[in-house]
């Protein structure tokens, strides 16, 4: 067993995350014991998303960029093989070699986590590179430097230079590298370019066979596994979780969110097969508390090096506090507390750094009277997290629901965890193929919701203008609101009709 357990105390306030944790296996004692636990003896603002170049020739250049790349395989046709995207490193003269990197796979959390793991990076005055997907508004958003999205000149620049190289991987494969594998062959060959001092990589899906495992990861972070993506990745926790076990490599430190029993037992094996080092959220790091604050929430937070204390983070909702706990053990893993240094982090430094961190399109408030809130949850278990979160920061007499959902998600988890929040709900349609047409998902909400509750209207600004109708309802002063939820490409296409980018 880890050695916090063995010296818990009941003073220890550390103690109620233990006990809190949920649903704890006996049988993992066998796998821990054969594990290596992690746990010590003793910058500038990420910037907002970016708008469409103001310059009409780079706006151009631009345009033909992002149409070349949608001739390709889109993200969700994949052929599960790294080997294309291992030949395009071995042309490019492997630039994902070049600097350290950490590695985030999971179901929900990824690119709040990366953005938390960047910022406390940048303010320690390393230069960093994040790599996430998908993009909110503009696809320049999922490749960053140093907090902020690659300017679109660097982007097609980028592109133009590894152009020549994807098309000889593309006449030798038996299959084009698809939209994905150009893009994360981009970021790679960006990061070597700039150059960074490490990288922050998100996966796109899954893990093992994913166009972004060809980087070994000094640390491999696995945010909550929960049920997506079922159809390629697995039906249980425990199968999705070994798909995402690839990410963990020979030696490397694995910062492990809570997880499902399963899905845990999966994680811990990999780690003892590869004779990785493990920190566990609930045993060796976690949220010892928290409180809302005005704007976000402030937390103590215990580190692989100690205790973290008023720690504020302009996000709101439990589990950006829990985000908050697994970024920060793994960037004292990074730098070795807990390991090579028994010290902690600068506390000042950490304070800084968390203050300073954004997650467009995760519980954003883009307009007042009524309060118009994104989130871009798209599963039932982000939609769960997102109920909970508006109930405990809003106090909305009367919430209306804007839904635009894809079309392989389980549209009907998502919308029985918004039943019991949403007074009604506003069922629209994206502009994506993927997007599930909207009297189909009208029927469905029907069911959820009954039909005296749901409005269809096929255009997003319809659904939106429809649903700040509603919400005024109850005049001006009454507490109306609205979320805008059910795809990150919904909230995206709210965001810009709303005048946010």
């Amino acid at each position: 067993m880890s050695e916090l357990s063995q010296d818990s105390s009941g003073d220890d306030p550390f103690d109620a995350i233990v006990e809190a944790e949920t649903e704890r296996d006996p049988d993992l004692a066998v796998i821990e014991a054969g594990s290596r636990t992690l746990r010590t003896q003793g910058p500038a603002p990420q910037s907002d998303i970016p708008a469409r170049p103001d310059d009409p020739e780079t706006d151009k250049a631009l345009r033909e960029v992002e149409t070349e790349l949608a001739t390709r395989w889109g993200e969700t046709k994949l052929e599960p093989s790294v080997a294309r995207i291992s030949a395009l490193m071995d042309v490019l003269g492997e630039p994902q070699r070049a600097y350290p990197s950490i590695h985030i796979t999971g179901t929900n959390g990824k690119t709040s986590t990366a953005r938390m793991i960047e910022a406390l990076l940048g303010a320690f005055e390393l230069r960093t590179g994040r790599y996430t997907s998908p993009h909110v508004q503009s696809i320049t958003e999922r490749i960053s430097l140093d907090g902020a999205a690659i300017p679109a000149e660097r982007f097609v620049e980028t592109y133009q230079d590894i152009k020549p190289y994807v098309e000889m991987v593309d006449a030798a494969q038996e299959y084009r590298l698809s939209f994905f594998e150009v893009l994360t062959g981009m970021a790679y060959a960006a990061f070597a370019d700039a150059p960074v001092d490490v990288a922050v990589v998100e996966v796109g899906m899954g893990g093992s066979w994913d166009a972004t495992n060809v980087i070994d990861g000094d640390v491999a972070v696995v945010t909550p596994i929960d049920l997506d993506h079922t159809d390629r990745l697995g039906n249980t926790p425990g199968e999705i979780a070994t798909e995402k076990a690839g990410i963990v490599k020979q030696d490397a430190t694995v910062i492990l969110a809570q997880q499902p029993v399963d899905a845990a037992q999966v994680l811990l094996k990999k780690a003892v097969e590869v004779d990785a080092t493990v920190a566990r959220e609930g045993l060796e790091f976690g949220v010892v508390s928290r409180q809302i604050a005005v704007g976000g929430q402030l937390l103590t937070l215990r580190g692989l090096g100690g205790e973290y204390e008023e720690v504020y983070i302009p996000l709101h909702g439990a589990y950006q506090a829990h985000n908050a706990a697994v970024a920060l053990a793994a960037v004292e893993a990074f730098f070795g507390v807990g390991s090579q240094r028994p010290e902690a982090l600068d506390i000042d430094t950490v304070r800084k750094a968390f203050a300073s961190v954004t997650s467009p399109g995760r519980l954003e408030v883009v307009r007042k009277s009524p309060t118009v809130v994104l989130d871009a949850a798209h599963n039932p278990a982000g939609a769960r997290a997102t109920a909970e979160a508006v109930q405990e920061v809003f106090d909305f007499s009367r919430l209306i629901g804007v839904v635009g959902a894809s079309g392989d998600k389980n549209v009907r988890g998502l919308l029985e965890a918004f039943e019991p929040i949403f007074t009604e709900v506003v069922v629209t349609q994206n502009s994506s193929h993927r997007a599930m047409d909207a009297d189909e998902l009208a029927g469905i909400a029907v069911e959820v919701f009954g039909d005296d509750r749901v409005q269809v209207e096929p255009r997003l600004d319809d659904a939106l203008e429809a649903a700040i109708t509603l919400a005024e309802e109850e005049a001006e002063y009454a507490g109306g609101g609205v979320l805008v939820t059910g795809s990150v490409i919904t909230v995206g296409e709210a965001r810009l009709l709303l005048g946010r980018g």
